[in-house]
Protein backbone atom coordinates (compact mmCIF):
# COMPACT_ATOMS: atom_id res chain seq x y z
CA UNK A 1 0.00 0.00 0.00
CA UNK A 2 1.20 3.48 -1.17
CA UNK A 3 -0.33 6.54 -0.44
CA UNK A 4 -0.33 9.93 -2.93
CA UNK A 5 -1.00 13.45 -2.04
CA UNK A 6 -1.77 15.06 -5.94
CA UNK A 7 -2.60 19.05 -6.34
CA UNK A 8 -4.86 19.64 -9.42
CA UNK A 9 -4.70 22.63 -11.11
CA UNK A 10 -6.87 24.06 -13.90
CA UNK A 11 -11.15 24.37 -14.18
CA UNK A 12 -11.09 21.84 -11.52
CA UNK A 13 -14.00 23.49 -9.29
CA UNK A 14 -17.83 23.75 -10.31
CA UNK A 15 -17.22 21.19 -12.73
CA UNK A 16 -18.00 17.93 -10.59
CA UNK A 17 -14.01 17.18 -10.30
CA UNK A 18 -14.49 16.30 -7.21
CA UNK A 19 -17.43 13.60 -7.36
CA UNK A 20 -15.22 12.58 -10.32
CA UNK A 21 -12.19 11.62 -7.92
CA UNK A 22 -14.60 9.87 -5.50
CA UNK A 23 -16.31 7.73 -8.07
CA UNK A 24 -13.00 6.74 -9.78
CA UNK A 25 -11.21 5.86 -6.77
CA UNK A 26 -14.22 4.00 -5.26
CA UNK A 27 -14.33 1.89 -8.54
CA UNK A 28 -10.05 1.13 -8.45
CA UNK A 29 -10.62 0.21 -4.50
CA UNK A 30 -8.92 3.13 -3.14
CA UNK A 31 -8.98 5.31 -0.19
CA UNK A 32 -8.72 9.09 0.97
CA UNK A 33 -10.15 12.18 0.49
CA UNK A 34 -10.34 15.26 -2.32
CA UNK A 35 -10.82 18.91 -1.37
CA UNK A 36 -11.70 22.14 -3.18
CA UNK A 37 -8.62 24.52 -2.15
CA UNK A 38 -9.35 28.35 -1.82
CA UNK A 39 -7.26 29.19 -4.87
CA UNK A 40 -9.76 27.59 -7.40
CA UNK A 41 -7.52 24.43 -6.83
CA UNK A 42 -8.61 20.73 -5.83
CA UNK A 43 -6.21 18.60 -3.23
CA UNK A 44 -6.19 14.99 -3.73
CA UNK A 45 -5.08 12.33 -0.86
CA UNK A 46 -5.14 8.66 -1.97
CA UNK A 47 -4.18 5.44 -0.99
CA UNK A 48 -3.80 2.12 -2.27
CA UNK A 49 -2.14 -0.52 -4.11
CA UNK A 50 0.86 1.02 -6.33
CA UNK A 51 -0.92 0.06 -9.55
CA UNK A 52 -4.30 1.40 -8.84
CA UNK A 53 -2.70 4.71 -7.60
CA UNK A 54 -0.67 5.23 -11.35
CA UNK A 55 -3.89 4.26 -13.05
CA UNK A 56 -5.73 7.01 -10.74
CA UNK A 57 -3.41 9.33 -11.18
CA UNK A 58 -4.11 9.08 -14.83
CA UNK A 59 -7.55 9.44 -14.64
CA UNK A 60 -6.68 12.97 -12.62
CA UNK A 61 -5.04 14.07 -15.19
CA UNK A 62 -8.12 13.53 -17.50
CA UNK A 63 -10.76 14.69 -15.73
CA UNK A 64 -14.15 14.90 -15.89
CA UNK A 65 -16.01 15.84 -19.40
CA UNK A 66 -16.27 19.96 -18.56
CA UNK A 67 -13.02 19.87 -16.78
CA UNK A 68 -9.97 21.56 -18.18
CA UNK A 69 -6.90 20.50 -15.94
CA UNK A 70 -3.97 22.07 -16.47
CA UNK A 71 -1.49 20.26 -13.94
CA UNK A 72 -1.49 17.16 -11.15
CA UNK A 73 1.43 17.32 -9.21
CA UNK A 74 1.66 13.83 -7.11
CA UNK A 75 4.15 13.36 -4.25
CA UNK A 76 4.24 9.81 -3.20
CA UNK A 77 4.65 8.62 0.29
CA UNK A 78 4.30 5.65 2.52
CA UNK A 79 0.43 4.78 3.31
CA UNK A 80 -0.58 5.89 6.90
CA UNK A 81 -3.64 3.84 6.94
CA UNK A 82 -5.67 6.84 8.26
CA UNK A 83 -8.55 6.35 5.81
CA UNK A 84 -11.37 3.43 5.33
CA UNK A 85 -12.91 4.89 2.51
CA UNK A 86 -12.84 7.41 -0.21
CA UNK A 87 -14.59 11.04 0.66
CA UNK A 88 -15.70 14.32 -0.61
CA UNK A 89 -14.16 17.22 2.29
CA UNK A 90 -15.51 20.77 2.10
CA UNK A 91 -12.75 23.28 3.69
Amino acid sequence: MERIEAHVTGRVQMVMYRDFAQRKARKLKIVGEVTNLTDGSVQVTAEGERKNLEHYIELLRKGPLLADVEGVDVSWLSAAGSYKSFSITYA
